[in-house]
């Protein structure tokens, strides 16, 4: 699978369960052995552990591949790793523990959400007091 699609289904898988302060960094220029650092917060060793089943269940639809899942047992961080892209999905505190941005966050990814922009719909309400009132 092609590295900009996996990170994209990761990305999207991981905001399908609502999680916060998701961040895609480039690391080909700290080791070999993986492209894409994604980090993410989950609220709940519940929620880790579901965010981490959406990024599985998302990538094997996609036709990736899922090399390991470590850590679901306890739900406080949660490692999957998709080959070219190792996912970290973490509670709070533990993010800010162990500050894996400070690792591996020298480049950030910018992604264009997949989310389209709301547009500005104009409330009916507004409209008929405006036509009233003409």
């Amino acid at each position: 699978m092609d590295l900009r699609k996996l990170q994209r289904v990761i990305v999207d898988a991981l905001e399908d369960v609502k999680g916060q302060d998701i961040k895609v960094f480039n690391t080909t220029h700290l080791s070999d052995m993986f492209e894409r650092v994604i980090v993410a917060s989950g609220t709940s060793n519940r929620q880790t552990r579901a965010l981490a089943s959406s990024v599985v269940e998302k990538v094997k639809a996609a036709g990736g591949d899922i090399v390991s899942v470590e850590g679901e047992d306890s739900g406080e961080w949660v490692l999957v790793d998709c080959g070219e892209a190792v996912v970290h999905v973490l509670q709070p505190a533990f993010r800010a523990y162990y500050n894996l941005e400070e690792i591996w966050g020298g480049k950030p990814v910018r992604m264009k959400s997949s989310v389209p922009a709301p547009t500005a719909a104009k409330s009916p309400r507004k409209n008929a007091v405006r036509r009233r009132a003409a």
